[in-house]
Parts: C-alpha cells; sequence; structure tokens
C-alpha cells in the first residue's frame, strides 16, 4: 500500500468568503426583529452591526418564528424546521477584518487566521461563524472519548462522536478478537477514533480513508511527530481511496439515515445516498482477505424514525451472494440530554448495533 499520508495536495472545505457590491440590509439592537425576519423570507441578506450578541438575538427569534410554523415534534417535522432554519440562517451574515470579527464583544476564533491567512475584509454566514467558534474550541481543548487513553481534537468540518454507545461495543469486540493484527482499512477515518482504537488493542497498521479533505489533513496535523503517524497512513477518497491490498479487518461506522435533500459536507457523516452500501459492499470483497472479518456499526434510527422501512446491512445479508453474518451485537442507547432542545422521544427505542460479516 503506497502512503498517502503526506499528500499535500488536497485543500482544506471552508466557508467560502463572500464578497457583496450593493448595499445590504443590517440588523441592530434597534432594529424591528420581524421587519428582518420578512427580509430573510423574501430570500435577501442581512448584515449584524454593532455587537455580537445581536445576531445571537436574531437567530433565537428566527427559531422561535420557525417554531411556530412548525410546531409538531414528530422527526419528519423536525428535519423540515432544521432544513427550513439553515436556509434562513445562513443570510444573516457578518464581516470578518484582519482574521477579526467586526463587531464589539465578539469571540477569538483562530480558524479565520488558520484557514484565511491571505484573506482579509470578507463576510461570512452568521451560523458558519458559530460553526467556526464551537470546532475552535473543540480544537484547543480538546474532546474526551470514553474509549481512548488521550482526548481527540478534531479538525474544522471533521465529523467526530458525541455518543458514545457504539464506541463501547465496537471496543468491546476488540477486546476479545483473536484474529491476525497486522493491517485493517478504516473506512471514513473522520476524526480517527476507531483507528485509535485499533492501535489500542494492538493493531500494527491502520490504513484510513475519507472523501473529507479537512479530516486527512487534521489527522496529518494531530499525528505529526508521533508513532501513530507511522502506524495510521491516509487516503483521501471515497470509501477505500487508493488501498487496493488485501486485509484481515475491515472498518466502517457509516452514516445512520438515508440522504436528505441539501446535505453540506459535514452531513455526508450524517447520511448515506442510496448507492453508499452496495458499493461499500462490493469493494470490501475485493479487499477482505479469505478469513477476513467487516465491523459495521451502525443503528435502527431510520427505522424508529420512520425515515426508512429498508436496513442497508440485512439487506446486504440477505442476497447471501458475498457475505454472511458472523456475529450481531446490540446495545441500548442513553437517553437524550435534558439540556438538548430537541424532542428526541425515539431514542428509547434506539439500539446502536456492530454487525461482523465475513465471506460466504
Amino acid at each position: 500500500m503506497k502512503n498517502e499520508s503526506k499528500d499535500v495536495s488536497i485543500e482544506i472545505n471552508k466557508p467560502k468568503p463572500l464578497k457583496f457590491e450593493s448595499e445590504l440590509a443590517y440588523f441592530n439592537r434597534t432594529t424591528d426583529i420581524q421587519t428582518t425576519i420578512d427580509t430573510l423570507l423574501s430570500g435577501e441578506h442581512v448584515l449584524v452591526v454593532g455587537f455580537y450578541s445581536n445576531g445571537l438575538d436574531l437567530l433565537n427569534a428566527l427559531q422561535s418564528y420557525l417554531r411556530k410554523k412548525h410546531p409538531n415534534q414528530d422527526f419528519q417535522e423536525q428535519r423540515a424546521f432544521r432544513l427550513e432554519y439553515r436556509k434562513l440562517s445562513n443570510l444573516v451574515l457578518i464581516a470578518i477584518d484582519k482574521h477579526k470579527l467586526v463587531v464589539k464583544k465578539a469571540p477569538l476564533i483562530g480558524w479565520l487566521q488558520k484557514l484565511y491567512p491571505d484573506s482579509d475584509d470578507f463576510l461570512l454566514s452568521f451560523p458558519q461563524i458559530q460553526g467556526l467558534n464551537s470546532a475552535w474550541q473543540w480544537y484547543i481543548n480538546g474532546v474526551i472519548i470514553p474509549v481512548l487513553r488521550n482526548k481527540i481534537h478534531p479538525y474544522y468540518g471533521v465529523y467526530f462522536p458525541t455518543r458514545f454507545e457504539h464506541l463501547q461495543l465496537f471496543d468491546n469486540w476488540l477486546k476479545r478478537y483473536e484474529g491476525p493484527k497486522k493491517s485493517a482499512i478504516d473506512v471514513g477515518v473522520g476524526s480517527g477514533v476507531l483507528s485509535f482504537q485499533l492501535m489500542k488493542y494492538g493493531f500494527q497498521k491502520s490504513f484510513g480513508t475519507d472523501m473529507n479533505p479537512n479530516a486527512i489533513i487534521g489527522l496529518q496535523e494531530s499525528m505529526k511527530g508521533t508513532k501513530l503517524s507511522v502506524k495510521i497512513e491516509l487516503s483521501h477518497g471515497h470509501l477505500f481511496g487508493k488501498w487496493e491490498k488485501q486485509t484481515e479487518l475491515i472498518v466502517f461506522n457509516p452514516p445512520w439515515l438515508p440522504t436528505s435533500n441539501d446535505i453540506d459536507r459535514l452531513d455526508e457523516a450524517i447520511y448515506y445516498n442510496d448507492k453508499l452500501f452496495s458499493e461499500f459492499f462490493q469493494e470490501a470483497k475485493k479487499r477482505l482477505l479469505p478469513d477476513g472479518r467487516i465491523v459495521l456499526l451502525f443503528s435502527n434510527l431510520g427505522q424508529i424514525t420512520n425515515v426508512t422501512k429498508e436496513h442497508p446491512i440485512e439487506k446486504e445479508l440477505s442476497d447471501q451472494t458475498r457475505f454472511v453474518l458472523d456475529r450481531h451485537f446490540k446495545k441500548s442507547v442513553k437517553k437524550a440530554s435534558t439540556k438538548t432542545k430537541r424532542n428526541q422521544h425515539w431514542r428509547s427505542s434506539e439500539v446502536v448495533e456492530l454487525w461482523v460479516l465475513k465471506h460466504k
């Protein structure tokens, strides 16, 4: 396998700087909120001026407006609420100059310097700034993952787990794994958690892939100068990337929900399209050694929220042309945090799943 971990040709995925020639409507403490919401509903942009908190007030008012429009708490209506909120909130803009926000009492966000070293005097949407700010805090302070010894420091735009039951399932499986540990392929390496777990349990090599360039760039940076940079090799690409050689273990934590409209890069870690699983199993067949195993981490979320009736792993096994079931484990999910604003009543019925497949 060719080492792609030093590939510097890939470009960072980041919010595109905006510039407007015409004058924009603006919002400050004295602006009428409903008039501003009407401006957003007409598809026009609005620039936040004065204080950073003005943008927060506007977005809170927009959420209140949309909750009245989408009062039901079922999964489908909450998704509709989020889609409309995303569309309208991204019309709310804020100015950046010399890598700082041009409003008072604004947070200092290191990504503005790190991601835009040669850019100055531009605009981004307020939700993008919120995302950059949160991502900077996670990047600087690190995130505790219960199954790992050390914190991870996720790069901007890279999905990282905030729920851990599926990782605990994988950790328990690895504890009992008695197969060879020469190499594994981690499909959709993301923030690196599964590969770090593989290293924790003695695997010599993990070949990680991801179609998100930020995942590759972020892991290159975080592992630089450590033993992990030799043990975990990376390839930017879809599914298996450039890794062709057969291996004894393939691990994959795919998205758990069928795709929705208007998704962004980060959502590709959450929603799967109708081709993902068929392509994965087709390519995995070529790369799995005769006695090897595939481990998939999944959930029944799609079924219990009535988003889909089809379970993609069960569908693959029902065909019995490529793989058969070796082991199957389930774990109930903890109730949603009382801090969340979303109604996640379905969590009481959700289970995460670990599927172990082998060649037919």
